[in-house]
């Protein structure tokens, strides 16, 4: 478990704990005001405790960091001072060790380090520090009280859920409900979960000044919960993700009080489908005209939560679009008009939304178009040969969709040449070839609307 910590160099030295030892501080630039006591405590980027009954916790196995902001009366002055930090067990307060970080900038944090190696696991230590500038020091500032855990919940949690069993299909429509169990694990204070295998790391931010902005991660329901007491328990109702159906698994794990987590438990179970339906109003809507779709809700949803909102969702066309919809209806049904422009065809993709905040998985409805003209030559037929050279044909261009006004062709990749369309949205070309051999005739149309449809490739050969 990181907690986001960055790089900075620290001159500090430590002596072996247990060694009553002050150190003189190094003598620093002379400064234009007092030395103040520092402020904005930090260990290991966490927050000051000034409880002794109630220490912050903290996994020691990369060494603690400690850090506080100096200062002094002039605070126009940037001269360097030093900062002293004492350290000593909570039980023998006589066996205190001085260290110190010199060459410290008044108004930014200033850290040392105590060495993991130096503390005892389980003890409770206290710390605190003084700002010192030439032969001048500031008074001490209260003691921050901390305890080195670095032992992870010997077990992973339990998990378990009254309406949604394990390793079995269940009706969606319904949060899901479930307990969290510290499993006998006696200093468990909380849980983090996600639907994602890949559970977020818990970090804290650096701010200005270098000040750490440490959150309490129990502050985020969306992963975190906190124990109903010192390894008890918790509850959830966790609406699973957007488009629910199938396996769904919920991945926990516990954190002690130094916020280092267990192995991870994994809950899986099924859902079953709650999709809508949707219907046209005409069994194959013609190609860029309005039609009106009737979205139904599931039966079983609706019976659970009533459903008050569609969310539409349009791909293959000419500008693919999501479009939200309420259910006006009493029994949740709503309508939608939407003209189909895909050249290729086009698919909705539909998800009901229920007051309880449960979203559905896809309904899906698709349709294919051909949008590519018809082309015939009576001299010149397709995949065939014809004519000859100096030899006039004629190619009639005909559309399979409505509202075509022109089309636009092009021999063998030659310079395009546009016709309008006449009666009929059809059009004819006169074409007579200058050599023999492989043709390759490529039209598209182009609608009223602007769109310009799916070309067609006409192959022929001149004899």
């Amino acid at each position: 478990m990181s907690f986001g910590a960055r790089s900075r160099a620290v001159l500090a030295s430590l002596g072996t704990l247990g060694l009553a030892l002050t150190a003189a501080a190094s003598p620093a630039s002379a400064v234009g005001g007092t030395p103040t006591t520092p402020t904005q405590l930090f260990t290991n980027y966490r927050s000051c405790s000034t409880d002794a009954d109630r220490p912050t916790y903290l996994w020691g196995g990369d060494n603690l960091i400690v850090e506080g902001i100096p200062g002094t009366t002039d605070t126009s002055d940037n001269s360097q001072v030093s900062v002293q930090y004492q350290v000593w067990p909570v039980t023998d307060p006589a066996q205190t060790t001085t260290f110190t970080r010199d060459h410290a900038t008044p108004g930014f944090e200033a850290s040392g380090v105590l060495p993991s190696g130096s503390l005892a696991e389980g003890q409770i230590y206290a710390w605190r520090a003084q700002t010192v500038a030439g032969g001048a020091a500031s008074d001490w500032s209260a003691p921050c009280y901390v305890t080195t855990d670095n032992s992870r919940p010997a077990n992973a949690p339990t998990v378990s859920s009254p309406n949604y069993p394990p390793d079995k299909w269940n009706q969606g429509g319904e949060p899901a409900k479930f307990t969290l169990s510290a499993n006998g694990v006696d200093d468990v204070t909380g849980f983090e979960y996600s639907w994602q295998q890949e559970l977020p790391v818990i970090s804290t931010t650096i701010g200005d000044h270098g000040i750490p902005q440490p959150l309490d991660p129990y502050s985020d329901p969306e992963y975190f919960t906190r124990a109903d007491a010192l390894g008890g328990s918790a509850t959830l109702s966790l609406v699973p993700p957007s488009g629910s159906a199938g396996p769904m698994t919920l991945w926990v794990r516990s954190l002690d009080r130094a916020y280092s987590p267990s192995e991870i438990t994994s809950y899986r179970f099924y859902i079953s489908s709650t999709a809508p339906t949707v219907t046209p109003a005409v069994p194959s809507p013609e190609f860029g005209k309005p039609t009106t779709f009737t979205i139904r809700p599931n039966s079983a949803l609706q019976s659970t939560s009533p459903v008050v909102s569609y969310s539409v969702r349009t791909t293959g066309g000419q500008s693919d679009k999501t479009v939200d919809v309420a259910a006006a209806a009493a029994d949740g049904t709503a309508e939608v008009k939407l003209a189909l422009d895909g050249l290729y065809g086009e698919s909705l993709w539909v998800t009901s939304k229920s007051a309880n905040g449960w979203v559905s998985d896809a309904a899906s409805w698709s349709i294919s178009y051909d949008t590519t003209p018809t082309v015939a030559s009576d001299a010149y037929p397709e995949n065939g040969s014809g004519g000859g050279v100096g030899v006039p044909g004629t190619f009639t261009f005909t559309p399979k969709v409505k509202g075509v006004v022109s089309y636009t062709y092009s021999f063998n990749g030659e310079s395009e040449v546009t016709v309008a369309a006449g009666a009929h949205h059809t059009a004819s070309v006169d074409w007579t070839p200058t050599s023999g051999g492989v043709y390759d005739l490529t039209v598209y149309a182009t609608t009223r609307s602007g769109i310009q449809l799916a070309p067609y490739d006409y192959s022929f050969t001149v004899n």
